[in-house]
């Protein structure tokens, strides 16, 4: 979202700002968008940034026994997370500051959102790799490799938040659009790989095996998570030029981009959906199945 710092808005005597559709003029005739906006933002306050702390204590709690994986999935925690957390600066700084200094930490914050999606990709490349090619994987086991990979990415994500932050969105839209269109075709690809292997591997076979159905089961949820999040953005965008002020402004811009911060929320419950309930709590653990010897 672009900074609106410069724009004209009214106060009443109050001190408070125009409602959060008004910060355009035009979008007064379709307010309903900006109230789906916020509204997700204020899920990622409520659920998301909880969500997210749950994932990054449990990684961290078993981080010598997970996922080569957790590592980006971490990263990407701490990154929705901190998007989460700018949401109470961001709506009061809309409805009643409107300060040039603040309007910086929310634009980096935006642009630490823009990018987030090079750590869903390196997720997605971690377990193509582990699923396609497991030869290649057992050389590249190594958790060093993925932290190296990580402070790549986080240079990269600080370069464009920064850049974004301090020259404004319009420095950044073709990165943008660059990044996203990169990141939803790699993962779709890996996505769609893992898949057809683990299809493959029970070929002729009347029941797949039951961790490989489980796998099966994610991947495809992962996919149609990738493909809610990121098509609209990568379907739309492009041809902004061609919409007019309105109707991008006010209409396709905040669906794609709501759609897109769903993600702060989703990744989280997708992680913790497969943990097991005793992970949360050893009171949750469900009661052994072994026999009991019971003496008379």
């Amino acid at each position: 979202m672009e900074n609106i710092s410069a724009l004209n808005l009214n106060s009443t005597a109050s001190g408070w700002k125009q409602p959060l559709w008004y910060l355009f003029e035009a979008c007064a005739e379709a307010p309903y968008w900006f109230v789906f906006y916020f509204g997700v933002k204020v899920l990622n306050l409520v659920a998301g940034v909880p969500l997210n702390a749950l994932v990054m204590w449990q990684i961290l709690k078993k981080k010598s026994e997970g996922s080569t994986s957790n590592i980006f999935i971490f990263n990407l925690s701490v990154l929705d997370a901190y998007f989460g957390l700018m949401t109470p600066v961001d709506l009061v700084n809309r409805l009643y500051f409107s300060n040039d200094h603040i309007w910086y930490s929310v634009r980096f914050a935006y642009g630490l959102k823009d990018v987030t999606p090079l750590f869903l990709t390196c997720i997605c490349l971690d377990r193509y790799v582990a699923v396609v090619h497991p030869i290649v994987f057992t050389g590249i086991r190594d958790n060093g490799i993925r932290i190296g990979i990580s402070i790549v990415v986080w240079g990269l994500i600080l370069a464009y938040s920064l850049t974004k932050c301090f020259l404004g969105v319009l420095s950044v839209n073709e990165v943008f659009s660059g990044v996203i269109l990169a990141a939803f075709f790699i993962m779709v690809f890996c996505n769609l790989s893992i898949i057809w292997v683990l299809r493959k591997s029970v070929a002729g076979k009347e029941v797949m095996n039951p961790i490989k159905k489980r796998a099966f089961k994610m991947v495809t949820i992962v996919l149609a998570i990738i493909v809610v999040n990121y098509l609209p953005p990568v379907a739309l965008l492009p041809f902004a030029s061609t919409y007019s002020f309105v109707t991008f402004r006010c209409k396709i811009s905040l669906a794609v981009f709501s759609i897109m911060d769903l993600s702060c929320t989703m990744e989280p419950m997708l992680y913790i959906s497969k943990m097991e309930r005793s992970e949360f709590c050893p009171c949750l653990q469900s009661p052994s199945k072994k026999p009991v010897n019971v003496s008379v």
